[in-house]
Parts: C-alpha cells; structure tokens; sequence
C-alpha cells in the first residue's frame, strides 16, 4: 500500500473528527515533557545517593564478632 492510498482512505475520517472535541495539545505535551525530565533527574538523583550508602553492617560495640564469615571454614 502506497502512502498516498493510505492518505485518501484516511481524508474521510478525518471529517468525521468533531471540531469542537478537547484535546491536549502543544499544552498537554509540555506538561508531560517537563513530568518526563522531573523523573528522569530524580532517579538520576537517587541512584548517585544509592551509591554513597554504606551497605556493610558493623558490628555493635561489645558484640562478639561472628565467628566464620561466608565461604570460611571454622577450625577447631
């Protein structure tokens, strides 16, 4: 089907839009480009303090320390 075909079937539709029907627009795509932009800093905020965590777990003071960690064997 040629692009031309498609634009002389679609010609009848486009007459059946209603003039009067409300839609975004210029308006609605701004907002939506500007919530897209708010998002995309904000996660690139989160994962720039996600990397400055500390994820290691110190022991409390007078705790004992475990005695084997992962992948040790314990001796006795």
């Amino acid at each position: 089907m040629y692009a031309t075909q498609a634009v002389t079937q679609l010609v009848p539709l486009a007459k059946e839009l209603d003039e009067n029907k409300v839609t975004p627009g210029v308006l609605g795509f701004v907002v939506f480009a500007v919530m897209a932009c708010a998002v995309w800093l904000l996660m690139k905020s989160m994962n720039r303090h996600m990397g400055k965590v500390d994820f290691e777990e110190k022991p409390a003071d007078g705790a004992e320390a475990p005695a084997a960690t992962v992948g040790e064997r314990q001796t006795t």
